[in-house]
């Protein structure tokens, strides 16, 4: 199962400043899911904030099943529940993913016989599944819906009995359309990825990442009426398992994402509507040798962009960008700091508020939300 602060805060550090809440008005409040387990590789993870601050995501519980939760913005209130034909067993269950304007959610989930089938639920409550057509059917194979914008168009991918990967967009009425980029692998585990994050903006534009022939990765980007047009970061590598992988759009056309070059160092990227890239993002203090580095996940209606950076020890931190280029890092209070644990921003709503989760020393995740 996959899954995935503010511009004003100059003169300090982003999370400095979430910890001293009494001097300023923003704050940083951590959550647990009903439920969720207490051991290693268990807990809560906050994908998603809506412009009303709801939060959706997932947990794990203690044996190792997904189920869905939405947190509301009002009062806090957790919200759990799991998509009828969900499986009980271990990594099946059920994962939102995004949530638009009119409280629609969508995600993915895995059945009794771990295959996976995408879901819309309305906001009253109700569900919709669905599956592409030749989504294959075998384990943890089939169809995952990554994000939905506020027309009711979702975006997302599915895997053949081939293992091959191809992406999908599914209008308000229930129509599904595949689609493959120009140049995507047809082998196992090659093919076209759209984004696991912001990747379909109100225009209908929709992006993500494919993987070539040579097993290389490139972005790319598909408009409303289907014309793709594919991309490399520059810097962005040509091994096997290198290059661009994109991970979200907001309503400009701005894209953001990640490279990794031949020394396997990761680095942000920001590509500006007209096709032109910004200078690299690197976050103060991120590693550079193999597989640390910095790692976008989303950018906001102000181009505002969070993330996370790995540093020398392989511990990860939180990142902003504003929209002029000033990074902000920190850590949330209680992230572990050994390696693979830290703090890991996944998404900014237009408000500047931040969801996401931190890994603490015993290896759980926990939700949180930033306020500005």
């Amino acid at each position: 199962m996959k899954s995935k602060i503010v511009a004003s805060l100059t003169a300090m550090t982003l999370f400095a400043a979430l910890a001293m809440t009494a001097q300023t008005s923003a704050q940083i409040i951590t959550f647990d899911a009903p439920g969720a387990g207490t051991g290693a590789g268990q807990g809560t993870v906050g994908d998603f904030i809506s412009p009303a601050g709801v939060i959706v995501g997932y947990y794990i519980d203690s044996a190792l099943v997904y189920h869905g939760f939405v947190r509301r913005f009002t009062n806090g209130t957790i919200i759990t529940g799991d998509v009828p034909g969900a499986g009980t067993r271990l990594n099946q269950g059920t994962v939102p993913f995004a949530i638009n304007r009119t409280g629609t959610i969508v995600g993915y989930y895995a059945d009794s016989s771990s295959v996976y089938h995408g879901f819309v639920r309305a906001a009253n409550g109700t569900f919709t599944t669905f599956d592409a057509p030749g989504a294959g059917t075998g384990r943890f194979v089939g169809t995952q819906s990554w994000d939905i914008n506020d027309t009711g168009t979702i975006a997302g991918n599915y895997q053949d009995s081939s293992l091959v990967y191809h992406g999908f967009v599914r209008d308000a009425t229930g129509n599904i359309t595949p689609f493959d980029v120009p140049g995507a692998g047809t082998r196992p585990n090659q093919g076209t990825l759209v984004c696991s994050g912001d990747c379909i903006n109100t225009a209908g534009v929709i992006v993500g990442t494919y993987l070539d022939s040579s097993n290389v990765y490139h972005g790319f980007v598909r408009d409303a009426t289907g014309n793709i047009t594919t991309f490399d970061a520059p810097g962005a590598g040509t091994g096997s398992h290198q290059g661009t992988g994109v991970d979200g759009i907001n309503d400009t056309g701005t894209i953001a994402g990640n490279y990794q070059g031949s020394s396997l160092v990761w680095h942000g990227f920001l590509r500006h509507p007209d096709g032109t890239f910004a200078p690299p993002i690197d976050a103060p203090g991120a590693g550079t040798g193999p597989n640390q580095g910095t790692i976008a996940f989303n950018i906001n209606a102000s181009g505002v962009i969070v993330g996370h950076y790995i540093d020398a020890n392989l511990v990860n931190h939180g990142f902003q960008r504003s929209a002029g280029g000033t990074i902000a890092t920190g850590n949330v209070p209680g992230a572990g700091t050994g390696s693979g644990e830290g703090t890991i921003p996944a998404f900014n709503n237009a408000r500047g508020a931040i969801t996401g989760y931190y890994i603490d020393s015993a290896g759980v995740y926990h939700g949180f939300l930033y306020q500005p």
